[in-house]
């Protein structure tokens, strides 16, 4: 950590922590207790979804819930499994196995830390909305496809959704009566209890409660949870003698996929829950915080961890007031793990599948996509599809790559349409009786340009010539220019010359600083001379100034 942020977030802790008394106290640990009981379902969900076990997710919330609370970039933050990430992990861990996971976890908060060195927090402000919820629903159908065999109590093979979908076109599928009907209950459950008494107690929980109670009173034969360890150690953890070296290099892109997630996840979390308490995320300390908890989970046998809005969000309604109650949402559930480890063992998977998939729909950006679609925004519907499909095809890494790259394509499709509007000078507009600038300027023409001047639409400049006609002043009117790149700067050099040398008086109006100073170095504003710049075309159009093109041309 570098001294400047040490210092801010010794500052961060004073400023949280002043005033601190028993009562908040209490507030925050009825909070954190709030956020265990919505937790404990959710962390055995992402446990069992992410191919690991429900003991991982467990694990994975207590050791996120006490090492990156205490170190988070906002006090809000709680973090944990969550689908995103478990979505990621299937893939992973059906090719390298649970120690290629531990490795890359590791790897990928190595990379967070570096991040987080390099002040690159606000790297997400990069990445075009579309996007995200692009990837967000890419992961939603495939924590749904992954699901399946849970909740219908069928078998499936392949390494991923698609491939576990494709399968059943040659394995059959043949649905458990018994299976089905407890998936189906917790989902119905989930989606019609009310939500006044989901503020008091999550459906999540009570689905699961009941389907439990209903599997070891009727005897169901179907899948369960299994054994859960009461240590946090658990047996199958990060082991150096155990990992196969030789695939550390080709683990590098599921660790960035770990990393840039959680970075996506972690700074949108904080960002909403700062716009709620009006308290705003501290971006490199969190991805700090996010480094070090995920370089830590692997050696405790977690799976990645990341902050999750749903219990941030719970956290924050239910008067969070420090850090501290990330920290006894994870001692709570601390004590339901070694005080319900006998009862949870018979918490069904299609219990959890149930709650994966009802988590699965609503993880989906239903306002934005509706909003998209609604109003016909092409551009964002076409980013938001593709990601999507390169999400469930690919990876999210390619996903955001391409996403990214479309949303760039676009962006210079839309800057390459330059707008230029010509108008010839009428001085009676402007109210200029003065009979020598009447005759000075009866035979100008304004270019009214607005655009960014880019490589993508030179082509627009070159016509400023064929434009221009027997005129024999040009005036280019570009206060809204607010950018020139090299090559547009190049063009517009050789066009303005070629009309200088044919006697074509310049005046260049209205340039915004930036696009002044590109001027200054491309050798633009030597050539015209400083005389040839104005604030606006008026001022110009008001200034007897020598005609310099034809003092050029008589020259010549």
């Amino acid at each position: 950590m570098s001294k400047k942020m040490g210092t801010a977030f010794l500052q961060q802790l004073r400023r949280e922590f002043k005033g601190y008394n028993g009562q908040k106290l209490t507030k925050d640990l009825m909070a954190g207790l709030t956020v265990a009981a919505v937790a404990l379902p959710l962390a055995l969900a992402f446990g069992v979804s992410a191919g690991a076990s429900a003991a991982c997710g467990l694990v994975t919330a207590i050791v996120a819930g006490l090492i990156i609370s205490a170190l988070t970039g906002g006090y809000y933050q709680i973090s944990g499994p969550t689908g995103a990430m478990a979505a990621i992990l299937v893939s992973l861990i059906s090719t390298y196995g649970m120690q290629g996971m531990f490795l890359a976890t590791f790897m990928g908060g190595v990379l967070l830390v570096i991040a987080a060195v390099l002040h690159l927090g606000n790297l997400t402000a990069f990445v075009p909305a579309p996007v995200i919820t692009g990837f967000t629903s890419g992961i939603a159908v495939i924590i749904a496809l992954g699901q399946v065999d849970n909740f219908f109590g069928t078998h499936s093979e392949g390494g991923s959704a698609i491939a576990k979908l494709l399968s059943y076109g040659e394995l059959g599928f043949a649905p458990d009566g018994a299976t089905t009907l407890v998936a189906m209950f917790v989902v119905l459950l989930m989606v019609f209890f009310p939500k006044k008494w989901n503020a008091v107690v999550p459906a999540s929980l009570v689905g699961i409660v009941i389907a439990t109670a209903a599997t070891m009173l009727l005897g169901l034969d179907i899948a369960t949870v299994g054994e859960i360890p009461k240590t946090l150690l658990l047996p199958d953890r990060l082991s150096p003698a155990q990992i196969n070296w030789s695939d550390a290099p080709a683990l590098l892109a599921p660790a960035f996929s770990i990393a840039v997630l959680n970075m996506l996840e972690s700074l949108l979390c904080g960002a909403s829950a700062g716009r709620a308490t009006g308290v705003k995320l501290n971006n490199d300390q969190e991805l700090l915080a996010q480094g070090i908890g995920n370089m830590v989970l692997p050696m405790f046998g977690g799976i990645p961890a990341t902050a999750a809005l749903a219990r941030t969000s719970v956290a924050v309604r239910s008067g969070a007031q420090t850090r501290l109650t990330g920290i006894f949402h994870a001692l709570g559930l601390l004590i339901m793990m070694f005080v319900l480890a006998p009862v949870i063992r018979y918490v069904p998977l299609a219990a959890l599948a149930g709650v994966l998939m009802v988590t699965a729909w609503r993880m989906n950006e239903w306002e934005s996509i509706r909003y998209m679609f609604g109003h016909r925004f092409k551009g964002a519907i076409a980013k938001f599809v593709v990601t999507m499909i390169c999400t469930i095809v690919f990876d999210l890494t390619v996903a955001i790559v391409v996403g990214v790259g479309l949303g760039l394509i676009l962006m210079v499709a839309r800057l390459s349409k330059l707008q230029i509007n010509y108008e010839r000078v009428d001085m009676s507009r402007i109210g200029v009786t003065d009979e020598a600038l009447c005759e000075r300027y009866k035979n100008a023409m304004v270019a009214y340009i607005t655009g960014p001047l880019i490589f993508a639409n030179i082509a627009s400049i070159e016509q400023l010539a064929e434009r221009l006609g027997d005129c024999d002043t040009l005036l280019l009117s570009m206060r809204g220019v607010p950018y020139i790149d090299i090559s547009a700067a190049q063009t517009l050099m050789h066009v303005l010359q070629a009309m200088h040398e044919k006697g074509v008086d310049l005046a260049i109006c209205g340039l915004p600083g930036g696009s002044l100073e590109m001027m200054r170095r491309s050798g633009i504003y030597e050539m015209v001379g400083e005389q040839g710049f104005y604030w606006s075309v008026e001022r110009a159009l008001f200034d007897l100034r020598p005609h310099t093109g034809a003092q050029k041309k008589e020259e010549v």
